[in-house]
C-alpha cells in the first residue's frame, strides 16, 4: 500500500471527527490496527472501513464489545452466514430497544406537555 493511500493518526481524527483518546482507545481494544513506523501510527483503507463500521454501529447504540466481535467475524470469513446472522440478531435486538426507547419519550413528552399546559393555563 503506498503511503498516499494511508491517513495519519492526526489525519484519522480530523477525517472522523473523534479526539485522540477515541482514536487510542479503539486500537487499544483491538477495533483498529494501525501500521506502526517508529512511533508514527498510520491507516490503511481497511481501518478507514473498520472506523467507518465502528462509528456507524456506535451511532446505533451498540456497545463497543458487540461492534469487536462482529468485526472478527468478519474478518474470519468476510462473506460468510454467520456475519450475517450475527448482524440480523444484533440488529433486531437493537431495534427493538430503540423502539421501547421511542416510546418511553414519547410518554415522557405528553407528560412533560400536559404539565406544562396546565401550569400555563392555571398562570393564564
Amino acid at each position: 500500500m503506498g503511503k498516499d493511500t494511508r491517513l495519519s493518526f492526526k489525519e484519522m481524527c480530523a477525517r472522523f471527527d473523534v479526539t485522540p483518546r477515541t482514536l487510542r482507545h479503539y486500537e487499544y481494544i483491538e477495533l483498529l490496527f494501525p501500521e506502526r513506523e517508529g512511533r508514527a501510527r498510520y491507516y490503511g483503507p481497511r481501518e478507514v472501513a473498520r472506523m467507518t463500521l465502528i462509528l456507524r454501529g456506535r451511532r446505533f447504540g451498540f456497545a463497543l464489545e458487540e461492534i469487536r466481535q462482529w468485526l472478527e467475524m468478519y474478518d474470519a470469513d468476510p462473506q460468510g452466514a454467520r456475519q450475517r446472522e450475527a448482524w440480523l440478531a444484533l440488529a433486531d435486538r437493537q431495534l427493538a430497544e430503540l423502539d421501547k426507547r421511542r416510546r418511553d419519550l414519547d410518554e415522557i413528552i405528553d407528560e412533560l406537555q400536559s404539565l406544562r399546559d396546565q401550569t400555563e393555563a392555571s398562570w393564564g
